[in-house]
């Protein structure tokens, strides 16, 4: 995989942040898992609202064309808008997922952009987690 050109729609800048090794099915959950290694190196992005890197193995892809695409296209255009990026931006996967922490995920944005995917209680439970985390280490300051 390049790092040179790499698009990443918007709303999987969530997906990759909660990802933890689950996924559609197995040669999606490996393919994730490579794209999840590869952000780990920080590579310049593409930020899109379209098919990304992700999407070529997703069961949700039929004879290239998303079967959720109205769904999906509503969560990049919210993640786009809350992280303040125009589509097509590029930016290095650090930032934009900085971004995504800060304006989505800590801000208690990302159930109202997402709530209603069918991963959500993967993320919901880990945002849960990662706040009670916060309480305890607030507590034993």
């Amino acid at each position: 995989m390049k790092q040179e050109g790499l698009k990443i729609r918007a709303h999987h800048g969530m997906c990759l942040h909660f990802f933890e090794g689950k996924g559609y099915s197995n040669e999606f959950t490996a393919h994730m898992q490579k794209i999840y290694e590869e952000m780990q190196k920080n590579p310049e992005v593409e930020v899109v609202a379209c098919g990304d890197e992700i999407c070529k193995k997703c069961p949700n892809l039929e004879n290239g064309v998303c079967n959720t695409w109205e769904l999906v296209l509503h969560y990049d255009r919210e993640v786009l808008k809350c992280c303040g990026l125009a589509e097509g931006t590029k930016i290095f996967w650090n930032d934009f997922a900085k971004l995504v922490e800060e304006r989505i995920i800590s801000s208690g944005e990302r159930q109202k952009i997402c709530g209603n995917c069918q991963w959500s209680s993967i993320c919901s439970k880990k945002v849960e987690k990662s706040l009670l985390e916060t309480e305890k280490n607030c507590v034993t300051l």
